[in-house]
């Protein structure tokens, strides 16, 4: 059985996507998640990027882009009132569900269906509030320790060199975007591409590749 570790932040519709569409996607193999909830918003600090939608032409197409993509899908996706907003608090919520701040599948769930249907003000207090109170969090979710927890999270993702939500890492590997569950299907079933004699040069090789224009160092 492979173990995966989806790094997700809320505030991402992809994330969301991809977290609704990853049962069907692997449907049959034999794998585990653990879900580790990280705050996007650091990971671009970190790598010296703007976030999608602080870019205003991009913040429109992935608007468009998620929602046809939901529509594609099946999904259900609506909008929330406010977007981008301050995800900390229902990140946070998210950790504190759980002792050793990983949420469950049930947990992730819930929070991404609070942001992601039904059109709501995901940062309203008074819903999160409420929504606090469903999930029973067994740590206070404002204490330091959820947010060590949650920093942690964070360090141990840029440590295996995830830049972005949603990301998928197994074995060392990191799968990154939606758009790469069924990459990440197949190196689950063990398709050649991962493990045949280019295999290296194709994944690690990629580092040794010359560029053309200064790269900020990570």
């Amino acid at each position: 059985m492979k173990q995966i570790t989806f790094y997700l932040d809320l505030i991402s519709p992809y994330a969301y996507l991809a977290f609704e569409e990853l049962p069907m996607e692997l449907l049959g193999l034999s794998y585990s998640v653990t879900y580790k909830p990280v705050f996007l918003g650091g990971l671009l600090k970190h790598n010296g990027v703007l976030g999608p939608a602080e870019v205003p032409p991009k913040r429109a197409w992935i608007y468009r882009h998620v929602q046809w993509l939901a529509h594609s899908k099946g999904v259900v996706l609506d909008m929330p009132a406010v977007h981008p907003f301050n995800p900390l608090g229902l990140l946070r919520l998210a950790v504190a569900t759980d002792a050793a701040g990983l949420p469950n599948r049930y947990v992730c769930e819930t929070l991404f269906h609070h942001v992601w249907r039904g059109g709501a003000d995901a940062g309203d207090a008074r819903r999160l509030a409420a929504i606090t109170q469903s999930l029973a969090p067994v740590q206070d979710p404002a204490g330091p320790e959820v947010k060590a927890q949650l920093k942690a999270h964070a360090d141990e993702a840029i440590a295996a060199q995830v830049f972005g939500v949603p990301s998928f890492e197994v074995d060392g590997k990191v799968f990154w975007g939606v758009d790469a569950l069924p990459m990440l299907r197949a190196y689950l079933e063990g398709d050649a591409w991962f493990t045949d004699s280019e295999a290296d040069t194709r994944w690690a090789g990629v580092h040794a590749v010359p560029s053309g224009i200064p790269l900020r160092s990570a």
